[in-house]
């Protein structure tokens, strides 16, 4: 499951390399966290968020058809995730 939101996000978004998802568990199911970059996020959101809507719908399908039962979190990510945060010195 969490190759296929990988895949979808990959296909959406600029920055790639910046698509991360992890699987977890909890009492509600599977959990799927997907991360992308700030800049990114409007794009996997889309207008009224039908892109991710379609994307929990095409998770759900695959869900049902497996008998478990997932849900997709988003993530943000901060836009500068690769800098070291500053310091009072500097």
């Amino acid at each position: 499951m969490k190759e296929l939101v990988e895949l979808l996000a990959k296909n959406i978004v600029e920055k790639t390399d910046e698509v991360k998802a992890s699987e977890g568990s909890d009492e509600l199911g599977q959990k799927i966290t997907l991360s992308v970059a700030s800049e990114d996020m409007g794009r996997i959101i889309g207008k009224s968020g039908r892109i991710i809507k379609a994307i929990r719908a095409l998770l759900r399908i695959k869900a049902i058809k497996e008998g478990k039962r997932v849900y997709l979190e988003l993530a943000e990510r901060p836009a500068n995730s690769n800098q070291r945060p500053a310091t009072k010195d500097q």
